[in-house]
């Protein structure tokens, strides 16, 4: 049986770190009381350094380092004077610091949180794109603890992308890599795949899941019953109308 890390506060950092981050700070708040007032720009967001460099530099604490750096992301859109919307963000770079965040402390689900939830709402498909597939290469990395985050891209891509194949694609993954997810987690591929028209497939899956008995619950496997029937005559009735 693995062993699980309890989480730690960030009253756990090192007073070194303290230290190191109040000079920063002071140093900060004496160059912005002489530099000239802000102006309504979005300053670049810095690259994140390395996790074993993130490591060193708080004494080998890489969960308070974690949320450290998620404090400093989390706030980076309120500059002083200036409030940066997500969209102006580099996306590239933002998904770099959601995945140094990751490395540090792997069972922190925050950063998925934030990629899912934030960075993924901003109305620019491409960088929509760009944080739903982080969400997915990561939730490879840890199927069971992460599956969530994928079935919320999932939603993501069908209703607001409305890429159906994108979302079969994660939803597939949740089923197949993600045994441990809920029953309705599992089966949403199937009911994508309904509503791409592909009614025969839909009902081959779904009769397999209850075939094997995946589905204990007596009222759910009732439900899923009747969706079955009900996909049989779809296919049944497409059938019949495709040679008149």
């Amino acid at each position: 049986m693995t062993s699980h890390t309890p989480d730690r506060t960030i009253l756990a950092v090192p007073w070194p770190v303290w230290l190191l981050l109040g000079l920063m700070l002071a140093l900060h708040i004496a160059w912005r009381a002489y530099a000239a007032p802000p102006r309504a720009s979005a300053e670049a967001l810095p690259a994140p350094a390395t996790p074993s460099v993130i490591k060193l530099a708080t004494l080998d604490e890489p969960i308070a380092a974690a949320q450290l750096l998620t404090l400093y992301l989390q706030a980076f859109d309120n500059q002083p004077g200036v409030s940066i919307p997500f969209r102006d963000l580099d996306y590239p770079r933002v998904v770099r610091w959601l995945g140094t965040i990751l490395k540090l402390d792997p069972d922190t689900q925050y950063p998925l949180l934030m990629a899912a939830h934030l960075y993924a709402q901003v109305p620019d498909e491409a960088r929509q794109r760009l944080m739903l597939e982080f969400v997915h290469a990561k939730f490879h990395e840890d199927p069971e603890r992460r599956w969530r985050w994928v079935a919320h891209a999932t939603l993501v891509a069908k209703h607001r992308l409305r890429d159906k194949r994108l979302a079969l694609r994660y939803a597939g993954d949740i089923a197949r890599l993600a045994p441990g997810a809920p029953s309705w987690a599992r089966q949403m591929h199937v009911f994508i795949l309904e509503d791409m028209g592909e009614i025969e497939t839909a009902a081959v899956l779904l009769g397999g899941l209850l075939a094997t008995g995946a589905v204990s619950d007596p009222s759910e496997a009732r439900f899923l019953a009747q969706r079955l029937e009900q996909m049989k005559k779809a296919a049944e009735n497409s059938a019949a109308a495709s040679k008149n």
